[in-house]
């Protein structure tokens, strides 16, 4: 069997925060959640993608502080520029707003980013 990306782990500061956001900004859900090593995991996904690509979260990160040129992040495909602006003004209200929505070349298309409670870049995209 090829290999095939299924998770990505994250130890983040503020667990609840964390969870809240990626429910809230990026309709994630929390699929699986248990106790290990004495710490709470945290399972989250999109609906309907399961069985796809889980994000799992974790207590005990020391957080990010993360430059505004480095373009590490988390990706996120919306249905529309208008959609992708709506988030930019909710993040902007927010403080939370990183890069204004932006237009690119083919392939990336047009963002904005927005920065998680743990300070880790969210990108959010069409096109």
């Amino acid at each position: 069997m090829k290999p095939s990306l299924t998770h990505l782990a994250l130890h983040v500061r503020d667990l609840d925060a964390c969870i809240e956001f990626y429910q809230s900004y990026c309709e994630m859900q929390v699929v699986h959640q248990r106790t290990s090593h004495d710490h709470q995991v945290v399972w989250l996904a999109e609906e309907g993608r399961e069985n796809d690509f889980i994000l799992v979260v974790l207590p005990g990160g020391p957080g990010r502080d993360q430059a505004e040129k480095d373009f590490s992040h988390l990706g996120f495909a919306l249905e529309s520029r208008k959609s992708v602006d709506a988030i930019a003004e909710r993040a902007r209200e927010e403080g939370i707003l990183v890069w204004e929505p932006t237009e690119e070349p083919y392939p990336v298309g047009y963002y904005c980013g927005v920065h998680d409670p743990d300070g880790n870049f969210v990108e959010f995209s069409y096109g």
